[in-house]
């Protein structure tokens, strides 16, 4: 993929929805909710006071309706600024 960030964006790919609860109840696509983690696949330079703080390969959490969703090469990825991250797991 040739896809680089610019400043301080990451590009990560959402991990998989959930698709069976805890007790063992199938869960139907339109009830299926957004995933909040994520693997970072990669990321800008940086702001010129502010380097960046993640790097390729990090599991993240960030909220639910962060960034924006792009599809390169039929896999789904999301576009978003560091400050849209709340952990690194």
């Amino acid at each position: 993929m040739n896809i680089q960030p610019l400043a301080d964006r990451v590009l990560v790919e959402p991990a998989a929805a959930e698709i069976k609860t805890a007790g063992g109840i199938i869960i139907p696509d339109t009830a299926k909710e957004k995933p909040q983690r994520g693997v970072i696949v990669a990321v800008g330079a940086g702001k010129k006071d502010e380097p960046m703080t993640c790097k390729p390969g990090d599991t993240v959490l960030y909220g639910k309706y962060a960034g924006t969703e792009i599809n390169v090469d039929g896999k789904d990825y999301l576009i978003m600024r560091e400050s849209d991250i709340f952990a690194i797991i």
